[in-house]
């Protein structure tokens, strides 16, 4: 634990020095698509990938930087999960920022370093650490939807989530000092051993509890604290709103575990009930204000929230009566859930990019109308990603719906039977606003006619990304799995 151990984090200090060299090189690029700088940045995504995923295959946990940093097969295999995510935005990303002048090298570097701030909070193992990487993420976040300068729409957006990142970062830094004053620790491990011995203050431990699960509830986009979600999502340029939407969840989650469920599972009573109530806030507000909405961007975001529900429903179900038996289950569900849903994102987000061209926006649903007439394909690719948001069989999102469901049931608890129907109950609401959208592209005329302009690599990124929604439908057992093992080995340690 005292070791130093810079061999656990390589692959970030991989992607620091590259995004450093990217920021660099590109200084010299006179090429207007900036060819050297986007295969650079795709290729350093590519390594940093591979050797997450290397080091998930060992299955080692590994501590370093004096026990603040932890290399566990959870953090690896979020970390390349994210590498991928963030080179699929990055290939949707290019011809639309190409179109609006946005194609810059501050759009790669800010991806990278945007990447590295996951890959920092994946791998925390102390509350600072877990802000250093929370902040270094959210600021390039804030600074990439402010890309472009002359844009008023994306000005606002910015300084809308910037303010409201601030107050939410205020909440989780709040919290932790609580948790440092009752615990006397910084480190995870050390405040999940105080906790369980017991402590004379627990009020303290629960009101800190309160503003960390508020800070982590912004972050994931859950409501009442989802107030930037849609304004955001909006007015950011759609290659930013996919950064965002995108790998970030991962990262939202994987702190949610390490500081709930590592660092504060002996008070799951208490915060499993304030998950339960921002899911079912979530999955109330989501569906419904989504049925009311014209810009398919905003009914993506409140989609979003809904989502972010029904994955804390996996979280607020691992432990019952003081038993620990069903959380490998529940977890497991909910990582799944949050891997398949960032999935899913990717699709949806990049055919709004890839129906856009220069001049014009593909934000309105009937933007969509007749694209079955114009792009059958692209039409029944758009079909399977609103399928799986709306859980309908085959699709990845039906069966993650599933294994939550199954999570909550196999408690044998009647309140979470009762949460389970209820939460089936409003995702049948919800699936409304989806398959309006199926119907508008199928059944309406057409409003354009222009041909569908894309690149190959993007057609055929965009193709892989559809048949990985199904494949993972109709085979969802391996990366159930994959995430499965990685629980139980972040549970263990």
């Amino acid at each position: 634990m005292n070791d130093m151990n810079w061999l656990a984090i390589y692959p970030e200090i991989l992607l620091l020095a590259m995004s450093c060299v990217v920021a660099l090189v590109d200084l010299w690029v006179t090429d207007e698509q900036r060819r050297p700088t986007y295969w650079l940045t795709q290729l350093t995504l590519l390594v940093v990938g591979v050797m997450h995923f290397f080091y998930y295959d060992a299955g080692q946990t590994t501590y370093a930087m004096q026990g603040m940093v932890v290399a566990d097969p959870m953090g690896h295999l979020l970390a390349g999960f994210a590498c991928i995510a963030t080179m699929v935005t990055l290939v949707y990303a290019r011809p639309y920022a190409a179109s609006r002048e946005m194609l810059k090298g501050e759009l790669f570097t800010l991806s990278l370093l945007s990447l590295l701030g996951i890959n920092v909070m994946l791998s925390a193992n102390n509350f600072l650490v877990i802000y250093l990487g929370l902040e270094l993420m959210s600021l390039s976040l804030y600074a990439l939807v402010a890309l472009r300068r002359d844009h008023a729409v994306a000005t606002e957006a910015a300084m809308k989530y910037f303010v409201l990142g601030a107050l939410a970062s205020g909440f989780l830094l709040y919290g932790l000092s609580m948790m440092y004053g009752a615990t006397g620790s910084l480190t995870i491990p050390e405040v999940f051993d105080v906790i369980t011995k017991g402590i004379p203050n627990k009020a303290v431990l629960v009101f800190g509890v309160v503003f960390v699960v508020a800070g982590l509830a912004f972050k994931l986009g859950a409501a009442p604290f989802h107030m930037w979600v849609p304004d955001v999502y909006q007015g950011a340029p759609t290659a930013v709103t996919l950064l965002i939407g995108g790998a970030p969840k991962l990262a939202a989650f994987a702190i949610t575990v390490r500081l709930l469920v590592e660092g504060m599972i002996g008070l799951a009573v208490d915060w499993q009930q304030m998950l339960v109530v921002l899911s079912i806030m979530s999955l109330l507000i989501g569906n419904l204000a989504a049925i009311a909405q014209t810009n398919l961007k905003r009914m993506l975001a409140y989609s979003t929230i809904a989502n972010m529900g029904f994955m804390l429903l996996g979280m607020a179900s691992g432990v019952m009566n003081g038993s620990n038996e069903w959380a490998a289950n529940a977890y497991s569900a909910a990582m799944f859930y949050a891997v398949t849903y960032v999935l899913t994102t990717l699709g949806t987000f990049g055919m709004i990019i890839l129906l856009s061209r220069a001049g014009h926006e593909a934000e309105e649903i009937k933007d969509l109308a007749g694209l079955a007439k114009r792009s059958p394909w692209f039409a029944l690719v758009m079909t399977l990603f609103m399928f799986s948001l709306a859980g309908v069989p085959p699709t990845v999102g039906f069966y993650a719906k599933l294994a939550v469901l199954q999570a909550m049931i196999g408690t044998g608890e009647t309140f979470y039977l009762g949460l389970a129907i209820f939460a089936v109950v409003v995702s049948l609401v919800g699936a409304f606003y989806y398959l309006r959208v199926v119907k508008v592209m199928f059944f309406d005329a057409p409003t354009d006619t222009a041909a569908i302009a894309a690149p190959g690599d993007v057609r055929f990124v965009m193709t892989l990304n559809g048949a990985a929604v199904l494949v993972f439908g109709l085979l969802p057992s391996g990366l159930l799995e994959l995430c499965k093992t990685a629980i139980l080995k972040a549970l263990s340690t």
